[in-house]
C-alpha cells in the first residue's frame, strides 16, 4: 500500500507542466488546479471574512481571475503565492465594499491610537468617558482629518496601513498580501503611522506630545 501511494504521488503533474496544459486550453487541467488549491484559499478566505457563504463567493471569484489572466502568469513566484493574493484581494474588497454600507468610519480607538502613534506616544492620552456635543464634534473631526491625512499617503503606504489597522492582517499576512518582506512592511507602518501623526498635529486636531521625539528615533 505505502508504495502504491508513493507512486501515486510521483505520477502527479507539477503546479509548472500543469498550468502550461491549462494555458493550451486544457481545461481539465484548470480543474487540476482549483482542486488542488481549492481548500488553502477556502481557507484563507474564511479567515478574512469570517463568513462561509462569502469565502465561498471569494474563492470562485479568485479563480475566475486566474482563469482570465494565467496567459499572463510567467511562474516567477509560485502558483499558490499569486492565488493567495488574488484570494486576499478578493476579500479586501468585499470587506471593504460590506463597511462602505454598515460602518464607513474607523473604529474611534484605532484612530486615536494612529494619531498618537500607537503605545509609543502617550497610551492613555485621551479620556474614554468624555462625552457630549463638544467632544462628538472633535471626535468628527478628527476622523475628517484622519481620512485626509490617510489618503495623502504614498499608494504603497497607505495600503499597507488600511491592511493592518483596517483589515487586522499580522505583519506576516501583510507581507504575503503584498509580496514585500516583513521588515517593508513594519518600516512602511512605522513611516505612514508617523506622517497621519504629523498631518494631525498640524491640522490642530491632535496636541504634539513631549514623548514624540524620542519615540521617533526607537
Amino acid at each position: 500500500m505505502g508504495a502504491e501511494v508513493r507512486s501515486t504521488a510521483a505520477s502527479a503533474p507539477s503546479d509548472a507542466d500543469v498550468i502550461e496544459r491549462a494555458k493550451r486550453g486544457d481545461h481539465e487541467a484548470f480543474r487540476v488546479l482549483v482542486e488542488r488549491y481549492q481548500g488553502r484559499a477556502y481557507g484563507l478566505a474564511l479567515r478574512v471574512l469570517r463568513n462561509e457563504e462569502q469565502a465561498r463567493d471569494a474563492v470562485q471569484d479568485a479563480f475566475l481571475k486566474v482563469y482570465g489572466s494565467l496567459g499572463r502568469f510567467e511562474g516567477r513566484s509560485g502558483f499558490y503565492t499569486w492565488l493567495y493574493r488574488l484570494v486576499m484581494n478578493v476579500c479586501l474588497d468585499m470587506k471593504r465594499r460590506d463597511r462602505s454600507g454598515r460602518q464607513v468610519e474607523w473604529e474611534e480607538e484605532r484612530a486615536v491610537e494612529i494619531a498618537q502613534g500607537a503605545e509609543a506616544l502617550a497610551p492613555g492620552g485621551g479620556d474614554p468617558d468624555r462625552d457630549g456635543p463638544a467632544a462628538a464634534l472633535e471626535r468628527a473631526q478628527l476622523r475628517e482629518a484622519m481620512g485626509r491625512a490617510i489618503q495623502a499617503l504614498p499608494d504603497s503606504a497607505r495600503r499597507t496601513l488600511e491592511l493592518r489597522e483596517i483589515d487586522g492582517l499580522s505583519y506576516a499576512e501583510i507581507a504575503k498580501a503584498l509580496g514585500v518582506p516583513k521588515g517593508t512592511v513594519m518600516s512602511r507602518l512605522f513611516h505612514a503611522r508617523r506622517r497621519v501623526q504629523a498631518a494631525l498635529i498640524e491640522a490642530g486636531v491632535v496636541d504634539a506630545t513631549p514623548g514624540g521625539d524620542a519615540a521617533e528615533g526607537a
